[in-house]
């Protein structure tokens, strides 16, 4: 099994010569690109040669081509919803001196905050008063953030209940996923314990020498053992993964087929490859110089092909997209392959409860007035889409999506490799789609205004004809009722 410090029983996957010479050889001429997306079309994934062919795309009619056959693979395995969460960051103190990370141990401008399981209760019922049924909680890597303090921390956002503010009925986070730092097996399994969903954590980058220039001091400075965490993950039960590299700090061709080497020694050793990869570019933040300048900055054309390229790899791969960009490019990157998106965010601990007032509806600039803390204090990135929940999802019925708040696959047992048996011959759609429109109109039904509610219920009147078949229809029309008539969690 592998463990910190042990480099012998799991070779490296990450070859960076072979990865340059992959990159240095992509000719992107018109009928090698057009080969590649045909072959995209059968939805079985690429190679990373073929990754690297895409990613190298100059020619804009190429490039469009590319990004509608994302949106035709996307499509075929997800239909139109796009399931929403919010980052629930618990503390913001770090060891680290990761360059590009307000949360650096040396950043002495951060306020530094670690939230007591009252105060992470509060920011719960904030959450909860927007809407929101889906949290992943994060943390900075400090020996304050104990693994006991994390299994507390989830008990306790699990345990809550808060009336929907239009319905009175009591709204609960259904699912955590969690972003903290590497783990051994033994702590994994704890977290499988306490009934986590995701276990997420990013690369940065898979450039060994770069990653050494960017992270100075702390445990993250350990490359091999960040890229192995996954491997102890899923050791330890847990059954979906999260990967990820923060573009902006090398060439981001070399992330994404270094993505795609991580990806394929999970699928190589446990049947089963990530269940998300993520696609952050570095924001600037509080006290990071590199964050305002990134050494590598990526380009939106460069940025739309990498979400594209990715959707045509990993076909079956969630695509994570935050708030850290800005809302035009978000409803455009919706059409080329992400698949969950953050909204309402905030990215320091406490912030949701500070912006919020007695009745949860009063805005940061709000809260600044009166006296309260910023909602910006202690952050560890500058956001680029400032909408609440209610917005987002209010956009996205107009853009033809299903808002999805679904955690029917984690109570069903449909995760990990079961999952992607299901998503392949493509069936899952038959309970995804459902599923997230009864979280729609469950959502709709407690906390949309009566304006809101009205709209988003015509939008699922006509997103019923979308689906599947006869079947599939039904089995929607039915759960649709029972929430109409007051259940909640109706799932397939």
């Amino acid at each position: 099994m592998a463990r910190r410090g042990d480099r012998t029983l799991v070779g490296n996957f990450i070859d960076p010569e072979a990865i340059g010479n992959i990159i240095a050889d992509a000719k992107p001429s018109p009928e090698r690109v057009r080969a590649v997306l045909a072959k995209a079309r059968e939805l079985h994934g690429l190679a990373s040669e073929e990754v690297a062919v895409l990613l190298s795309i100059e020619d804009p009619e190429l490039e469009k081509e590319l990004l509608a056959t994302a949106g035709e693979v996307k499509e075929a395995i997800y239909g139109h919803r796009l399931v929403l969460f919010a980052p629930l960051y618990i503390g913001n103190k770090c060891s680290n001196d990761c360059l590009y990370c307000a949360f650096r141990a040396p950043n002495t401008s951060l306020k530094r905050r670690s939230l007591s399981l009252d105060e992470i209760e509060l920011e719960t019922r904030a959450l909860l008063r927007e809407g929101h049924k889906r949290v992943l909680m994060l943390s900075g890597e400090s020996s304050e953030e104990t693994v006991d303090r994390l299994v507390a921390a989830i008990e306790r956002v699990y345990s809550v209940r808060e009336p929907a503010p239009r319905s009175g009925k009591p709204s609960s986070i259904r699912r955590i996923n969690v972003e903290v730092a590497p783990l051994e097996v033994e702590e994994f399994a704890r977290l499988k314990a306490a009934h986590i969903g995701t276990y997420a954590c990013f690369q940065e980058t898979y450039d060994p020498r770069l990653y050494s220039e960017f992270h100075k001091k702390g445990p993250k400075a350990d490359y091999e053992n960040r890229l192995f965490v996954m491997d102890r993950a899923m050791e330890g039960g847990i059954d979906d993964v999260g990967i990820g590299a923060l573009f902006g700090l090398g060439d981001f061709r070399f992330e994404v087929l270094g993505m795609m080497a991580h990806a394929a020694h999970l699928e190589a050793k446990f049947g089963c490859g990530p269940h998300t990869v993520s696609v952050p570019r570095i924001e600037p933040a509080e006290g990071t110089p590199l964050a305002a300048r990134p050494p590598r900055q990526l380009s939106d054309h460069e940025f739309r092909r990498v979400v594209a390229s990715l959707r045509l790899a990993l076909p079956y791969t969630g695509i994570i997209l935050s708030t850290r960009e800005g809302e035009d490019l978000r409803n455009e990157l919706f059409r080329y392959g992400v698949s969950q998106i953050s909204a309402g965010s905030r990215t320091n601990p406490g912030a949701y409860a500070e912006d919020a007032s007695e009745d949860g509806s009063a805005p940061a600039a709000e809260a600044a007035e009166a006296g309260r803390p910023s909602s910006m204090a202690g952050s560890q990135f500058q956001l680029g889409d400032h909408r609440s929940l209610a917005e987002v999802v209010d956009k996205l019925g107009q853009l033809g999506y299903v808002p999805s708040f679904c955690t029917g696959c984690y109570r069903k047992g449909r995760v990990g490799a079961d999952f992607m048996d299901l998503a392949k011959p493509g069936l899952i759609k038959r309970f995804c789609e459902p599923n997230a429109l009864f979280t729609f109109a469950e959502y709709l039904e407690d906390f949309a205004s009566a304006e809101e509610r009205a709209r988003g219920l015509a939008r699922t009147t006509a997103m019923i004809q979308r689906l599947p078949d006869e079947e599939t229809m039904r089995k929607a029309r039915e759960g649709l009722a029972e929430v109409a008539t007051g259940a909640r969690d109706v799932y397939l």
